[in-house]
């Protein structure tokens, strides 16, 4: 029974179409490692991953081979993969990226449409590294907590004056009185006008003596 499978397998992929296949999706899995290599910027870089992306590519290509047109093979390692469990929690988006397009490459080799595997493999990492390269998805200018402790008399807003010199919007989102009466946690969103200004900003709040404890907040890291 295992040598008719193995004679309807070679039957319907020649060999030297096989290996062809193979060598396509390790070129492609190849290139998207490079890729995920020089694109990568978060703090759960894996060696293990980069050579699971090669890999991954050449095992999808092998699964296409092994099921072609048959429908029962297909169901068949269907049902023989559900009983795998991958408890690898992925924490970043472009891990995930990464993995469909290293399965798209592998699939493309798999059926033997080799140059539309390695022209989708290199015009898709193009656009992942150019995208890397511009900072496309970095905001043009950062939204920013600023929070000080303000003793205000008679009304008066001896901050706002400061704010307008160096931010380029603000937007008060918070007052709190603490203690005195006539103290104040004092929180707004502020757009800098220069993100090099920040230390100069914070230092001339700091020295208008209603003021103090100014701090600025940028992704909940405290400046």
């Amino acid at each position: 029974m295992l040598q008719g499978f193995e004679n309807n397998i070679f039957s319907a992929v020649a060999i030297d179409q096989f290996v062809a296949n193979l060598i396509m999706a390790l070129l492609c899995g190849f290139i998207i490692s490079l890729i995920y290599r020089w694109t990568y910027r978060g703090p759960h870089y894996s060696t293990s991953y980069v050579h699971s992306i090669v890999i991954l590519s050449m095992v999808t290509a092998l699964v296409i081979m092994v099921i072609g047109n048959n429908l029962a093979r297909a169901f068949g390692l269907v049902g023989a993969m559900s009983i795998i469990r991958f408890r690898t929690a992925v924490k970043d988006t472009q891990d995930i990226v990464i993995i469909f397009f290293a399965l798209a490459a592998g699939m493309a080799a798999g059926v033997g449409l080799k140059a539309l595997a390695l022209f989708g493999t290199i015009l898709i990492g193009s656009i992942i590294f150019l995208l890397h390269k511009i900072n496309y998805a970095k905001p043009h200018k950062r939204e920013i907590l600023l929070q000080f402790t303000g003793k205000l008399t008679n009304g008066e807003n001896p901050y706002l004056d400061i704010i307008d010199k160096y931010c380029r919007s603000s937007k008060l989102i918070n007052t709190q009185a603490i203690g005195d009466e006539d103290l104040y946690e004092i929180s707004f969103h502020v757009k800098l006008k220069d993100d090099l200004k920040r230390m100069a900003f914070i230092q001339e709040m700091n020295r208008k003596s209603e003021l103090s404890n100014v701090r600025l907040f940028y992704d909940d890291d405290q400046t």
